[in-house]
């Protein structure tokens, strides 16, 4: 397919229903972790129904992602990404209507199959149809202005579920969803891989969606029953040998779904080495973050959400500048200074104490913040610029797809792993600091039972006033020990995807392989 320019009217059209159908994904992924207290109220669901609401769609995004970056390039890039989009809002809108529980659930997994197919398809949209030296400034464009609705999820959803409307957070993706595909039909002609001859690596999109499904399943068990547990190490093992397999089959295909030889380019398995550790330590840390500012700091939902406006503004400003200048000099040195410039963000958010509440947002969050903004700023588009330039036209949806699956996996490790170890802080700190408290036996176990809730550990109402009080003041201690160290982690994170990109990322690699 011929490549147009960034400003022309196909080009135009083209980013326009790439940032409006991942501005859908985004804002709901966003927005739902905000509205959580009143869907909680509504729904009557326990923790681990909140657990397996927001992570079922996880499950089926890492385990399908990759299968539809290779759709699009055999099948057709448009025909792919139009059929996931109408997934997704018919998925939305069952979510919106669910009455418990169990059909949320099941709902969010038809979000996630919508979603595998969708995601990838943006970038790959955009990086086989617009001129190569204008393919940066196009996906930093892309960057800017997703972040932008991107981080207006949480303030939507805080405005939603300060006002008991939690439901709306799905429908909004049907307006959204179907002006997407309108300008998809009416605008944007198809792009595919005209070499190829079209046949599916069904073996390996099979034993590649099982070996994610149980490694992501083994994941989300952990926190719930332990690592000892028969459904954890079962799955896990499973998923580690069917990953085994795919790669075997992978090496034996004549049509693989990913070419074991994109790894043979030392950029692009930087890059997505950068990418799983840079993005498990934001997904901590952007899941710690706002859970202090709620129920510890005292923050409302909405004020927690309109917290990262500074963030958004910096992403607008800085994002597309970013893309325009990996084209120029190349990525490295961005790749390098980003993710470092982040996790010094995370690290600085991480001494935050208790504070007086939302006034003190200036001198206590307000900084970190900034620093972790630009550092996120400064990676995002070269990032991704790098992961689609590493590969020839022909295979950037499955660079994307190998890229986006890399992503979900490490939000995977992020939710399940770090948040056993949240747990198992919490309980450390809580038993440390509760011998300060004058309890009996009974009354510690009732305390210490709690710990499974973290910062919303409940206290127990047959308690008298003062000691209530002191137990709050334990919860909420206990509670900013465990952030500090989960942010402290997730900046340690951050620090080795620098490392990886200081390794690997090589822009003489990336603009030989732009080359061929």
């Amino acid at each position: 397919m011929a490549t147009v320019a960034l400003n022309s009217s196909a080009g135009k059209w083209i980013l326009a229903s790439s940032i409006t159908a991942s501005a859908m994904a985004f804002i709901d992924g966003t927005a739902l972790n905000v509205v959580l207290p009143s869907l909680q109220q509504s729904l009557n669901a326990s923790g681990t129904d909140l657990f397996w609401i927001l992570n079922a769609y996880l499950l089926m995004l890492a385990s399908l992602i990759m299968i539809g970056g290779a759709l699009g390039d055999k099948l057709g890039r448009k025909k792919i990404f139009m059929i996931g989009i109408f997934i997704f809002i018919v998925g939305s809108s069952a979510c919106g209507f669910a009455p418990n529980v169990t059909l949320l659930i099941i709902c969010r997994m038809i979000q996630g199959i919508g979603g595998a197919l969708m995601i990838p398809g943006s970038l790959s949209l955009i990086s086989s149809s617009i001129q190569e030296n204008e393919r940066g400034k196009a996906i930093g464009t892309w960057s800017a202005f997703t972040t932008v609705v991107t981080l207006g999820g949480p303030v939507l959803g805080g405005a939603f579920g300060d006002a008991g409307l939690w439901r709306y957070i799905f429908f909004i993706n049907v307006p959204i969803g179907v002006v997407a595909l309108l300008i998809l039909w009416r605008k944007v002609k198809e792009s595919r891989d005209e070499e190829s001859e079209h046949r599916l690596d069904l073996p390996g999109a099979t034993t590649i969606a099982l070996g994610l499904a149980s490694l992501t399943f083994g994941f989300l068990r952990v926190p719930a029953v332990g690592l000892s547990n028969w459904q954890v190490y079962t799955t896990l093992t499973a998923g580690v040998v069917l990953l085994a397999a795919f790669i075997y089959i992978e090496s034996k295909s004549q049509h693989p779904m990913m070419p074991l030889k994109l790894f043979t380019n030392m950029t692009f398995s930087g890059v997505n080495l950068l990418t799983f550790f840079l993005y498990a330590g934001l997904g901590a840390g952007m899941l710690f973050l706002p859970l202090n500012m709620v129920q510890v700091q005292g923050y409302t939902q909405l004020q927690s959400g309109l917290t990262f406006l500074p963030f958004t503004i910096l992403m607008i400003l800085m994002a597309r500048f970013a893309g325009s200048l990996a084209d120029k000099c190349g990525p490295r040195f961005l790749l390098i200074g980003g993710p470092v410039l982040a996790g010094l963000g995370l690290l600085i958010l991480s001494f935050v104490k208790q504070t007086n509440g939302p006034g003190d947002y200036w001198i206590t969050f307000f900084p970190g913040i900034i620093v972790f903004g630009a550092g996120m700023s400064f990676t995002v588009a070269p990032l991704t610029a790098s992961v689609m330039g590493c590969v020839s036209d022909h295979l950037s949806g499955t660079a994307s797809g190998v890229n986006n699956a890399v992503t979900r996996i490490a939000n995977v490790f992020a939710n399940a792993i770090l948040g056993a170890l949240a747990v198992l802080f919490f309980t450390g700190a809580l038993q440390h600091q509760i011998k300060e408290v004058s309890l009996n036996t009974q009354q510690k176990q009732m305390v210490m039972a709690q710990a499974v809730n973290l910062g919303d550990a409940k206290i127990p109402p047959s308690f008298d006033s003062s000691t209530q009080a002191a137990i709050k003041k334990l919860y909420h201690q206990s509670f900013i020990d465990v952030y500090a160290k989960v942010m402290r982690l997730s900046a340690a994170l951050a620090f080795l995807g620098a490392l990886m990109s200081f390794l690997f990322v090589n822009n003489y690699t990336i603009k030989k392989s732009n080359a061929t």
